[in-house]
């Protein structure tokens, strides 16, 4: 269970609401749902300084303008407001979470077509309420929603909240969030939990014992200047056991190191602080042995040996454990469960036949899957726990109960490596990340230098140095990942930063005030302004038959794309009121790379969630229709609703009543291409391009 540390240490307020709307859905129906099923031992690793967040919510402390403006009522919301109230009210999932509820999924279509339509606002007092309930209650504990008599009012009558109904939600947000850590105490006290922990502020701590060991997972990684503190890990260290002990009663014995980041400096300084274990990837096992290892060598527990250390280890099964994360959500939930644990037996089937048990080391995300699946993935937990609890061959445990049933294999080191590739590629190497790095060095040696300031000064400027070693801002920065609140992350990275100096009575160097992200600059967006018909043929016969037609044009200076190869140079497109028209025009002496390549074109109407999916494929010269899975296909006598040819550009058109799409109304769509499996180009990079096709009444008016 991991959150970044979202609270600015100066003004006290949180920058986002995350650690927040996980409590409210994840953090307690997690534990709780095992007090259904006893025989289930299960070990809960909890970051400290998420946990330290929960706690000030709880004790209604936190700062949150977030929540203030899900409470206010809505008649006295000002412009500013309601427009950050429609920008961060959506943020769940669209099919789990926002259309399983009518009135979430009304307000996100009048949301969407506000948008797209560039309309004036439709909401209105009401409509605001409703959706600042509904942006809260989306996310409230599956069980609660269905046990809780206030709660479960609120979801059947879905609509016309009062500002009573407001109020009285921000205190049941509360009430929520306080039963979170006495449920985690009482099921540690019971023994079917184990509480581990990670490094306080989550940070990356082979690289905060020495940025430089980077290059020994990824020989020749641009590395920014070294940063060295291992002073820094082992405080990290120390206060997590600190928080747990405080918290739970007991000093933890297990250690998730930060994303599986392990080393032999790191495990050194957890076995000497009293950890007794530490977990991290399969990949990493397999760096370790300079082999592969197959289920024989994973499904066993080691014991790192150095000097006088020692150091439990389990590797955790990286493909099982990833299809709970990212594949289940897809499937019913009983045939998840029985894939889940056929997969298991028929792993463990030469282990047992050979007369030792296995030890299956499953660890994953607590909190981000669920929101993919029906109902937050209760109906699959639920289910997977019957089947476990019922079968006399499988016994669930908690880490350290699997370290006493079995005898460990020796290993003299481990290699320095993290659960992403067994390397650190995620958090350092790239631009931005170096950047973050040499930054955060800066700060670190002005800390070091720092001289007539108070004790209470230091504590404070030392503390933030702290949470921006966190693996969250590097997460954030390169090109490996993406979010809505990337912005909001690289703005909080630099205020912790920046509060360094703040505290320590320095001004802040003028660079923190300018984003570490590479800023992709807005891409060129104009909506089709009339009918068109254009010749199907590769060129552009005419100069008039595109005129009207919109346009997509990508602003290649973007430096968060630096390096790409851009095919693709912009995008006409529009309608006649019976067929969709694309002509894509690519640059200069590409034309010649298109051949084997495939163009994929996935397109959707507006108030549907069906999609036609199209792919066509290049030859020398021509283009041709490889697939076409539309969401109407046509009869047979009329062709298969898909027209393309390819010369100096590619045209395509497609039958509108074969997309799906009535006359008059909207569609969306992606276009992309495609060689050897590999994507390289997509239009537009994020997103959909969206447009309002012509109306064939109003052509004949």
């Amino acid at each position: 269970m991991h959150q970044p540390f979202y609270k600015d240490l100066v003004s006290g307020e949180y920058k986002l609401p995350w650690t927040r709307m996980h409590a409210l859905k994840d953090y307690y129906g997690m534990v709780r749902m095992l007090e259904e099923f006893p025989r289930i031992h299960q070990t809960f690793n909890l970051v400290p300084s998420m946990m330290a967040q929960v706690e000030e919510y709880a004790a209604g402390q936190a700062a949150d303008p977030f929540l203030q403006l899900a409470l206010k009522p809505a008649e006295g919301l000002n412009d500013g407001e309601k427009a950050f109230l429609l920008r961060h009210s959506f943020y769940s999932d669209p099919q789990r979470m926002i259309y399983r509820h009518a009135r979430y999924g009304e307000l996100y279509d009048a949301w969407q077509a506000q948008k797209s339509l560039g309309s004036r606002s439709m909401f209105g007092a009401q409509e605001f309420r409703d959706l600042q309930m509904w942006s809260q209650l989306a996310w409230f504990d599956e069980d609660l929603q269905v046990q809780d008599p206030e709660i479960r009012e609120w979801v059947q009558r879905g609509r016309g909240f009062t500002i009573a109904d407001q109020r009285r939600m921000g205190d049941k947000q509360r009430e929520i969030v306080n039963l979170i850590l006495p449920e985690y105490h009482k099921m540690a006290v019971s023994g079917q939990i184990e509480i581990s922990t990670t490094p306080y502020y989550h940070p990356i701590l082979p690289l905060v014992c020495d940025s430089n060991i980077a290059s020994v997972a990824h020989p020749g990684v641009p590395l920014p200047p070294r940063f060295r503190y291992p002073q820094d890990a082992r405080r990290q260290l120390a206060l997590s056991r600190e928080y747990c002990t405080t918290h739970f009663g007991v000093a933890p014995v297990g250690l998730w190191p930060s994303e599986g980041s392990v080393s032999d400096e790191v495990f050194a300084l957890a076995a000497e602080l009293g950890y007794q274990w530490a977990a991290t990837d399969s990949g990493v096992l397999n760096r370790t042995l300079s082999r592969p290892v197959g289920v024989d060598g994973l499904y066993r527990p080691y014991q790192w040996r150095q000097n006088d250390r020692t150091l439990g280890v389990i590797f955790r099964d990286h493909f099982l454990s990833d299809l709970i994360g990212f594949v289940y959500s897809k499937m019913d939930a009983q045939a998840a469960a029985e894939d889940f644990l056929r997969r298991i037996r028929e792993n463990c089937a030469g282990i047992l036949h050979a007369g030792r048990d296995a030890t299956v080391p499953i660890i994953l995300d607590g909190e981000n899957a669920w929101e993919y699946y029906d109902r937050n993935g209760r109906p699959f937990l639920r289910e997977l726990y019957r089947r476990i609890s019922a079968d006399p061959g499988m016994q669930a445990v908690t880490v350290k109960e699997g370290l006493q049933l079995a005898a460990p294999d020796p290993i003299d080191h481990i290699f320095p490596g993290s659960w992403i590739n067994a390397n650190f590629d995620v958090w350092i190497g790239a631009e931005e990340d170096n950047q973050a790095w040499t930054q955060l060095l800066r700060a670190r040696q002005t800390f070091d230098a720092a001289a007539g300031v108070s004790d209470e000064q230091r504590r404070m400027a030392y503390e933030e140095l702290l949470i921006a070693e966190g693996s969250d801002w590097c997460w954030w920065y390169g090109p490996e990942h993406d979010s809505v609140n990337r912005e909001e992350f690289d703005q909080l990275y630099r205020s912790h930063l920046a509060n360094v100096y703040r505290f320590l009575g320095l001004m802040p160097p003028e660079e923190l005030s300018r984003p570490i992200l590479r800023m992709m600059m807005p891409d060129v967006r104009v909506e089709p302004s009339g009918p068109i018909s254009p010749v199907i043929d590769g060129e552009v016969t005419s100069y008039f038959e595109w005129i009207g037609a919109g346009v997509y044009r990508v602003d290649e200076r973007s430096g968060s794309m630096h390096g790409k190869k851009f095919l693709v140079r912009e995008v006409h497109f529009g309608s006649d009121g019976v067929n969709l028209y694309l002509r894509v025009d690519f640059h200069p002496g590409c034309e010649g790379e298109l051949p084997g390549t495939e163009a994929r074109l996935t397109a959707q109407p507006f108030d549907e969630w069906q999609s036609s999916h199209v792919v066509l494929g290049f030859s020398p010269g021509s283009a041709h229709v490889v697939e076409a899975r539309l969401v109407v296909p046509p009869a047979p006598a009329s062709g298969i609703g898909v027209e393309c040819a390819f010369a100096r550009i590619l045209e395509v058109k497609l039958s509108l009543a074969a997309l799906g799409v009535k006359p008059g109304h909207g569609l969306r769509f992606q276009f992309s291409l495609w060689q050897s499996g590999l994507p390289m180009d997509a239009i537009p990079q994020q997103g959909w391009l969206e447009m309002r096709t012509t109306d064939p009444a109003e052509l004949a008016a």
